[in-house]
């Protein structure tokens, strides 16, 4: 099988060091953090869809950066969010790469130093509980006795859980099998797994090649968000780079304004590195595809996402209750004004 074939299915401050050069002295730790940064290189995660593969695709975030003197490298293709936040907490990466916020908030429940640096929400929701035409399952009532592909902790348990709630189907009578996304794709093809849990662009791409269509999406059934799209790093990187991770976060908010503002560009970047269908393109540019950012101090936002941790919480979605206030980046600026 080709990489492409792989891909496609189983995916389904600057000045002060240079005063300090010119005066003949290294600076130290110290006088680095007081210019908001102890580096001048940025690790970022990315996948094959999403926010991040634009960016990385398109080129003006780094030249963003590099007005700043920051250089970027990026490090992929991830295939959802929770191995990226492995890398930040091992140290090979210094940003997740914008994905959800539950696996987040599980991953600093079990002990990872994450804080979390932005929101985003993005509309249309698209994420779907799909089943194959030939399945027998047409509503969420009919997977009982059936099995089910979701990610740990993750997009795809928790819209399941919210959906069997919905509908009053009792948790046990519904088998959860956990695969991350290029394992769940050859297995809802395969019919080993009967339905599949999954967001964009993965779940349109299996709707259209193995002929599976929606029993429960997110944006038409759920009638609240449970679930947000966030950036994380250390909270040790975070304390010694504000300034950077301030830059960072513009640069994400100028590629997000780009993608709202040129939703079919946007698409044909996208498409380029998903390698999906010409047909599954042009559904994404219909959805015209709308970013928006939240801070870490917007008292609104953290509060919903409180209630959807508490929720998740209270289902077993996540192992145990988190305050998310705990963990949040202090990215003020100090650095002083000149």
């Amino acid at each position: 099988m080709s990489m492409d074939d792989f891909s496609r299915r189983q995916f389904l401050g600057t000045a002060a060091f240079g005063i300090g050069a010119l005066a003949g002295f290294t600076l130290t730790d110290e006088a680095w953090s007081a210019s908001g940064r102890v580096t001048d290189t940025v690790r970022l995660t990315w996948g094959l869809a999403g926010l991040n593969n634009i960016a990385k695709e398109r080129g003006e975030f780094e030249k963003l950066l590099a007005k700043d003197g920051i250089k970027v490298e990026w490090l992929g293709p991830f295939p959802n969010h929770a191995p990226t936040l492995q890398a930040v907490t091992g140290g090979t990466a210094d940003f997740s790469f914008g994905g959800s916020t539950t696996p987040a908030l599980a991953a600093i429940i079990a002990g990872s130093p994450l804080v979390f640096t932005q929101f985003v929400v993005y509309e249309p929701r698209t994420t779907a509980i799909i089943a194959r035409d030939d399945s027998g399952i047409n509503k969420v009532e009919d997977l009982v006795g059936k099995s089910v592909a979701v990610n740990r902790s993750g997009l795809g348990e928790f819209l399941l859980v919210a959906a069997l709630e919905k509908h009053k189907v009792d948790r046990s009578k519904v088998r959860f099998v956990y695969l991350n996304p290029p394992d769940a794709a050859p297995a809802l093809a395969s019919g080993k797994v009967d339905a599949w849990s999954m967001w964009s662009p993965g779940v349109d791409i299996a709707r259209l090649d193995y002929k599976a269509h929606d029993i429960f999406l997110e944006g038409r059934d759920l009638e609240f968000q449970i679930d947000y799209t966030s950036y994380l790093t250390t909270r040790k990187f975070a304390t010694e780079n504000p300034a950077l991770v301030r830059a960072v976060n513009d640069a994400f908010r100028a590629e997000g304004k780009w993608i709202s503002e040129n939703s079919e560009d946007a698409e044909y970047i996208a498409q380029k590195a998903g390698k999906y269908s010409d047909t599954v393109r042009d559904q994404f540019i219909a959805m015209n595809r709308q970013y928006r950012y939240f801070s870490v101090n917007d008292k609104q936002f953290v509060a919903d996402l409180q209630k959807a941790a508490d929720w998740l919480a209270e289902r077993k979605v996540l192992p145990e209750p988190v305050k998310v206030a705990d963990h949040l980046a202090s990215i003020e600026d100090t650095v002083p004004q000149r």
